[in-house]
């Protein structure tokens, strides 16, 4: 059989290590000071100064990411985690969380529902700035969720309609029926009052989006915000939160100053800067401490954890991962009308005839090890997942799901069953047709480990008889576009997701419609099961969800838009002179402006 030299000469090179958990204090220890006085006539030797368990004002902490941002920094366009490493220091919700995922105040300082749940009135706090000094009010809330619920807001390469769909009238005013928008309201200037269509199990989760301000793009037309200077440029982008997005040399360093006038409190540390390192250097950087922190996206690689561990000036969180890898299979193509008006419509979808077929789905499943993966690549710093929700929610049930344990004879078999034999003794099946068949992977550049996964799920595949095209990597931002664009080019792809925290609805990722659904995956028992689960009175029972959520994986794992490879536990290090640290289960990058620095 024509296959590339066997991966499995990794497998030699180390096992699985134990996971090591290790959640080090950043307390620094203090001596005493010696007696004051002596009579032996002798000159005391001089004292270090003992160190502070006080947070200090002053310094600059230096991050590091092995992908730069594609350079969108406006919350209602942005589409990647690395652009997130930006905007999670400018911009603001009116919510926050709690390591427990619970609702907390935050621009908003207290909230009040309705009986049946179809309104929100929100108290927001006084006396809160952008970064230019104008005042905070409750008409940039409005405007922001009007930006997301106007016509062209989808055209214009807008993603976030989750938050908007379920306010009253939003259907009428999106498509420009109406002018008028109902489900936003400003009371004055510090309240506003949210109006859903229907009762609204995720009413805390849809209020709590990134607002912007409406008087830098209150005049800017919806189909040229996303290209605005204040979305794109450093020193324009205006947020609220504790640091100011500043300068940056594109592609290399993006740096972030502090808000000297931040609401909260006036943050400890004057600078944190962003550098733009390749993952193979990240770690030396870390060692001699050219950088101060490894957070997200991606972390410390699991391979490099004992090194990490064994620097005395370096400390490592490490917790699982509130997202995970996977293999996409491209079912459905978009048509290129579709692609150029930025339109979804699944009716109109054309089939990938192969990727289509759920059981040369399945029998790829089965022909991959990922236990492998996650032994040989994690080195054990991660676990298998079956069911696209994170593992940290409720909703999350493995058992629901099918296991997909790796076992080539099922993989054959269902090739078989489904026409895809090697009919001329290649090595290879052809298609029923007869047919040569080729199957491209493609995948980005940027986590190490998901580039050294990729030659082995191929190695798998290829073992399997599927001839594979293992395509050249491209930098993230080129391939997020190839996935939008969906054209009639690719069939596998491989994708990792940082999963949003406010609630386990899949639908922002695995509607028919929904931009996210890179596979195109049109199936209406899918959206009916997503529907059903928010929809009240019964969603309001967590059991019902709960129900409803493990029908869906089942369906999930059956039909199987895409194979969940793994999910890689996060490791965060960071230098032990930084303080203040206390990661969410979703983010490193949690009330920065309590982080300091000791020297």
């Amino acid at each position: 059989m024509k296959m590339r030299k066997n991966w499995f000469i990794l497998l030699i090179i180390g096992f699985a290590f134990g996971l090591l958990l290790a959640a080090c204090s950043s307390d620094s220890a203090s001596e005493e000071d010696p007696a004051e006085g002596s009579d032996s006539g002798e000159e005391e030797p001089a004292e270090e100064e003992p160190a502070s368990d006080e947070p200090q004002m002053g310094g600059t902490l230096t991050g590091a990411m092995d992908t730069a941002p594609a350079g969108v920094f406006n919350p209602i366009f942005y589409e990647e985690a690395y652009e997130a490493n930006i905007l999670d220091f400018t911009h603001e919700s009116l919510l926050s969380q709690n390591d427990s995922l619970e609702f907390e105040p935050n621009l908003a300082s207290d909230w009040e529902i309705n009986d049946d749940q179809t309104e929100i009135t929100l108290t927001l706090e006084e006396g809160v700035t952008w970064h230019d000094g104008e005042p905070f009010t409750a008409d940039d809330v409005v405007f922001t969720y009007k930006a997301m619920s106007s016509p062209g807001y989808v055209e214009a390469g807008g993603i976030r309609t989750e938050y908007v769909v379920r306010l009253l009238g939003y259907e009428e005013f999106n498509s420009g029926e109406t002018d008028e928008f109902e489900g936003v309201v400003a009371e004055d200037d510090h309240t506003v009052t949210f109006k859903f269509a229907e009762p609204n199990v995720t009413i805390l989760k849809d209020v709590n989006f990134p607002i912007i301000p409406e008087h830098i793009f209150g005049d800017v037309p919806i189909d040229e915000m996303a290209e605005h200077p204040a979305t794109l440029n450093a020193g324009e982008v205006i947020g609220t939160g504790p640091f100011k997005f500043t300068e940056m040399l594109e592609r290399e360093q993006y740096v972030l100053e502090k808000n000297d006038d931040y609401w909260k409190s006036e943050p400890y540390l004057d600078q944190i800067v962003w550098r733009i390192v390749d993952q193979s250097v990240m770690l030396g950087l870390l060692e001699n401490g050219e950088i101060d922190f490894i957070a997200d996206p991606t972390g410390v690689p699991a391979p490099d954890f004992d090194t990490v561990d064994a620097l005395d000036h370096v400390e490592i969180i490490e917790q699982t991962d509130f997202g995970y890898q996977l293999m996409g299979f491209i079912m459905n193509h978009r048509p290129d009308e579709q692609v150029e008006s930025g339109e979804l419509n699944p009716d109109e979808w054309i089939p990938n005839e192969d990727m289509s077929n759920q059981q040369v789905r399945q029998a790829m499943a089965y022909a991959i090890d990922r236990q492998a993966i996650v032994d040989n690549l994690l080195y054990g710093h991660g676990s298998i997942i079956n069911a696209p929700i994170a593992q940290q929610f409720w909703a999350y049930d493995e058992n629901a799901a099918t296991q997909y344990k790796y076992d080539p004879e099922q993989a054959g078999a269902l090739l078989d069953e489904a026409g895809y034999e090697d009919t001329n003794d290649d090595g290879y099946r052809e298609t029923p047709d007869g047919e040569e068949w080729v199957v491209n992977l493609n995948y980005p550049t940027g986590n190490q480990l998901r580039e050294d996964s990729a030659p082995i799920i191929a190695d798998f595949l290829e073992q399997a008889g599927i001839q594979i095209d293992l395509r050249q990597p491209k930098e993230m931002t080129a391939y997020q576009e190839d996935l939008t664009n969906n054209n009639e080019d690719w069939d596998l792809y491989l994708l990792g997701w940082s999963l949003g925290s406010g609630d386990p609805d899949p639908s922002a990722l695995w509607k028919s419609e929904a931009a996210y659904n890179f596979s195109r995956w049109n199936n209406p028992d899918s959206d009916q099961l997503m529907q059903e689960a928010m929809q009240a009175p019964e969603a309001f029972e967590q059991e019902y969800r709960t129900e409803k959520y493990s029908e869906w994986q089942t369906l999930f794992s059956e039909d199987l838009p895409a194979l969940l490879l793994y999910a890689q536990n996060k490791i965060y290090a960071f230098n032990e002179r930084l303080n203040g640290v206390d990661p969410m289960p979703y983010s490193f990058n949690n009330d920065p402006e309590l982080w300091w620095v000791s020297e």
